[in-house]
């Protein structure tokens, strides 16, 4: 067994590395590249996705290094490069030029295939019009289309052979060729025709066929900028400039210059440009682009800000203290980026039989070839029907169904808060069946507050709270705050005790003004030997509402009881009702005890309370009920939530919780609002509905049309249509998600 610091030296040499990749035409490239990566020597793990255009590689950096996963890539006649090199404009600026490029090839192969579709249509009307109708006219026009405009898939064809492999673009140049050619051989060498007869030419089809392939990849480009959106939201969030106090003199700059450290002014109306700590002024920030939360929060010294949030009212000074790839923006985009790049498990099915379709294709063409002349002794029939098998089959709907609705769906879930980390989670969450909720501070708001000050002698609420708030001045305790707090908002400045200890598990004890006090649990109270026998109802009826009860004594004494509680948030008991009604187990798991836990539980509905679970054990309790044959969900906020975020089936982090938390989690709800949960629930399943439409369509679109185009019922003019609105037809349905609303 391999020990932790073996394991460590082996982590050292691993790396991630995502890769821009041009040149891909359908799902028999993307396969093809990704099996070659994972060949190689070093390489743990390669996905290519046909949709974004990206390679994310794991690799042994010992074994091999970046240049030579490249330099693979391009061997196979594509171009990659690291995408850090590749900037958003860049990378959109080259989406343009190829859709404006396309735009001009379709023109010009429309304009060109015009008369060539007439000449058919007046020949399947028998009217003769001597020009359209003449070899020579046809053949001026149609080289153009076939060999100009067409380079692109002789291009793509030669570099997929020459790597010992085949793809759509090969289909498409044997198509569209044994057509041309074969015009040729029945226009000027085909002597045995009946004088006066019109010669039999195909020179519209392989024209028509291009023009309509290029009409689909043009309307397949344009779609596929439209899946990636919510990318372009979030980035277009982002300040431009920031106005920083160098060498004593405020001067604007752009964000990229700032650095960690600079001193910005921050007016009001003003985007906050990168993360930092204010330094000086308060303000109130409009944070809900990243919580959701319409109500400014309320900023003063020492409070952090986020880059790309809105300053209302106030003007401040921070220091920033993350820029660039690190603010929280940024790392809300890699994730949705990375996101969508990523692969559900049920794209291995497409991917699979991608990998052996063309070259099927090629087989049950020059079968059927074979079958028709040899039967009918018809040559134009059987080039005409194995030129519909070339063209009808398209491997691109296959490569298009999955990452296209993944895009559209990881997008989606980003516009609501929801930062799906991988298309396998978007895949899972919609089988959940269980989902177990940490209490602090994801069922509740994790910030005590004073709920009830009973007085049991003669002192009165006031020098309670007076008292109790300056013996808790210096605890670090969350309860001992919450006190402190209600002291100070009664009293504004809280003077320190004489004497402070903190007594761990049990409380504190202070000497104030003489007087020796004690605050904290039954058992520090019986350990002073202080006698609480007849207050002990009172506490019971306390922790049955699920407030925790604290005894106050002075000079052995008790004095007063104060309930500290830990509110619900507003939308938890919506949001659990939510997940019951869709058939979810809901737990609640927290380190209370079992009454106090109770109580809160039934506040919001919830009747499997799993109480005193130590923060360790709580992914021991999840991996129980993963082994019953649940499919779960764990949602924390905590550090100490993180071992059982990673231990379940997918981890949910509140995002307004601990970056321990978000790193360990795979799903992260920004909004702390646990009605995101049964949202990324809704989400899931009516993605995972496109995702399987678009896959049947598919399918069932090659197991239908490929024997149609075999048995002779389709040209290969309709064949060409067909397969060029294949494609379309799936982004087109990835894209319906977009008009989806989860929440509702």
């Amino acid at each position: 067994m391999m020990n932790s610091k073996e394991l460590l030296v082996e982590n050292e040499n691993k790396a991630k590395i995502e890769l821009k990749i041009t040149g891909m035409s359908c799902a028999a490239c993307s396969a093809r590249i990704e099996k070659r990566l994972n060949k190689v020597d070093g390489v743990a793990k390669a996905s290519v996705n046909l949709a974004t255009e990206r390679a994310n590689i794991e690799y042994d950096m010992e074994k091999v290094k970046t240049a030579d996963l490249i330099k693979t890539i391009d061997d196979l006649g594509y171009k990659a490069e690291r995408i850090e090199n590749v900037s958003q404009d860049r990378e959109r600026e080259q989406r343009e030029k190829e859709i404006k490029r396309l735009r001009m090839e379709l023109i010009a192969s429309a304009i060109l295939s015009s008369p060539l579709i007439a000449a058919m249509i007046f020949m399947l009307v028998n009217i003769d019009i001597p020009f359209l109708h003449n070899e020579y006219f046809q053949l001026i026009i149609s080289t153009p289309v076939q060999f100009i405009i067409g380079f692109r898939f002789y291009k793509n064809a030669y570099h997929a052979l020459k790597a010992k492999s085949a793809n759509m673009d090969v289909l498409i140049a044997m198509g569209t060729s044994a057509a041309y050619f074969f015009s040729i051989y029945n226009a000027f060498f085909a002597h045995s025709m009946e004088m006066g007869m019109m010669k039999e030419l195909y020179f519209e089809a392989s024209s028509t066929i291009i023009t309509l392939i290029l009409l689909g990849k043009y309307l397949e480009a344009v779609a596929k900028g439209k899946t990636s959106e919510a990318i372009k939201k979030l980035m277009g969030l982002k300040a431009k400039t920031a106005r920083v106090i160098r060498n004593g003199v405020e001067e604007d700059i752009p964000v990229e210059d700032v650095q960690v450290g600079d001193i910005i002014v921050v007016r009001p109306g003003e985007k906050i440009p990168v993360d930092g700590k204010i330094i000086e002024g308060d303000s109130s920030i409009d944070e809900s682009m990243l919580t959701g939360e319409s109500l400014p929060v309320e900023k003063k010294a020492g409070d952090f800000v986020t880059g790309a949030t809105i300053n209302k009212f106030g003007t401040f000074k921070f220091e920033a203290t993350k820029v660039g790839k690190d603010t929280v923006l940024s790392q809300i985009i890699k994730m949705v980026e990375d996101a969508q790049g990523s692969k559900a498990p049920i794209q291995k099915i497409a991917d699979q039989v991608s990998g052996v379709f063309v070259p099927a294709v090629i087989v049950i063409a020059i079968v059927t070839f074979a079958i028709w002349y040899l039967v009918t002794r018809e040559l134009n029939l059987a080039i005409v029907s194995a030129v519909s098998v070339l063209v009808i089959a398209c491997p691109c709907a296959l490569g298009l169904a999955t990452p296209t609705a993944i895009m559209v769906g990881t997008g989606k879930g980003a516009e609501k808060g929801i930062l799906i980390k991988g298309g396998e989670y978007l895949e899972l969450a919609y089988k959940l069946n269980s989902v177990v909720l940490d209490k602090t501070g994801t069922i509740t708001k994790g910030q005590p507050e004073v709920t009830d000050i009973i007085p049991l002698g003669d002192m009165d609420e006031l020098e309670i709270i007076r008292l109790s708030a300056i013996a808790e001045k210096a605890s670090e305790h969350p309860l001992g705050v919450a006190i402190f707090e209600k002291g100070k908002s009664k009293f504004g400045i809280i003077p320190d005790p004489s004497r402070f200890q903190a007594i761990p598990g049990r409380g504190v004890a202070a000497v104030i003004e003489d007087k020796t006090i004690y605050i904290g649990t039954r058992k520090l109270m019986k350990e002073k030997g202080i006698n609480i026998f007849r207050i002990e109802s009172d506490i019971a009826k306390l922790e049955d509402e699920g407030k925790t009860a604290m005894l106050m004594a002075v000079n052995e004494r008790v004095e007063a009881i104060l309930a500290v509680a830990d509110t619900v948030k507003e939308n938890s008991k919506e949001a659990i009702e939510q997940l019951l009604k869709m058939g979810i187990d809901v737990y609640m798991i927290t380190g209370d005890n079992a009454r106090t836990a109770k109580a809160i539980a039934k506040q919001v509905g919830i009747t499997n309370v799993l109480a005193e679970v130590l923060p360790e054990n709580k992914a021991e309790e999840v991996e129980k009920l993963k082994k019953q044959g649940k499919i779960v969900a764990m949602v924390g906020d905590g550090i100490n939530d993180a071992p059982a975020l990673a231990t379940a089936d997918i981890g949910m982090a509140i995002g307004t919780g601990t970056d321990v938390a978000m790193e360990a989690a795979d799903i992260t709800l920004m909004r702390g609002d646990l009605r995101s949960i049964p949202t990324a629930i809704k989400l899931s399943k009516r993605t995972m509905r496109k995702i399987k439409q678009n896959l049947f369509w598919a399918f069932i679109y090659n197991i239908i049309g490929i024997p149609f185009a075999a048995f002779g019922l389709l040209s290969p003019i309709i064949a060409g249509g067909a397969m060029a609105f294949s494609s379309v037809s799936v982004v087109t349905n990835s894209l319906s998600l977009k008009r989806y609303n989860p929440e509702k």
